[in-house]
């Protein structure tokens, strides 16, 4: 296992888990929001209950509230790209200030308000088998070896110039009180 409170880096997964997360890491960036999208769809009773239950979505208004709803479809699917592909934007900087429970709520959102009040799929959209194989893995994980990997990968997006802390080990110093 490894933990590591750098943004970037995975939180706590085994080498099972890991590889799940670098198989998503792998998929372009539409296929990475197909992915999403399959997984609140096949998924979404099991981590309905924990992503709301754990969020605070006052603390993400520009990504759930009306100023986002309101956007055309275009515009959604490009915050969704943006947050996805860690772009230096207002959203995706919105969405890298939160933690990783709120950031599984925006997603959550997303989801449920997809075909109404957010972009949908593509009526004609095919998962690709790269996709396919991906949701595989996930589904035959335990629950909370599915929270682990989705908490990384959503982790993993938005944007964020906030750096870890640098340790003793990094700096040679020791803390002085």
């Amino acid at each position: 296992m490894t933990a590591s409170y750098n943004k970037q880096a995975p939180q706590a997964l085994s080498n099972e888990t890991q590889k799940v997360v670098d198989a998503f890491n792998r998929l372009d960036t539409d296929a990475k929001l197909a992915w999403l999208y399959y997984v609140y769809k096949k998924m979404g009773n099991s981590i309905t209950p924990a992503a709301p239950a754990a969020a605070e979505p006052e603390l993400a208004p520009k990504l759930v509230g009306d100023e986002y709803l309101q956007l055309s479809d275009d515009k959604q699917l490009a915050i969704m790209r943006q947050v996805v592909n860690r772009e230096d934007t207002e959203y995706s900087r919105a969405y890298g200030a939160i933690k990783e429970n709120n950031q599984l709520f925006v997603w959550f959102a997303w989801a449920v308000a997809m075909g109404q009040s957010v972009v949908d799929m593509p009526a004609n959209y095919k998962a690709t088998d790269a996709i396919n194989n991906v949701l595989s893995q996930i589904e035959g994980l335990e629950f909370e070896q599915q929270m682990s990997v989705l908490r990384t990968i959503v982790g993993q997006m938005g944007y964020t110039d906030v750096k870890p802390i640098e340790t003793q080990a990094q700096t040679g110093k020791t803390s002085s009180l």
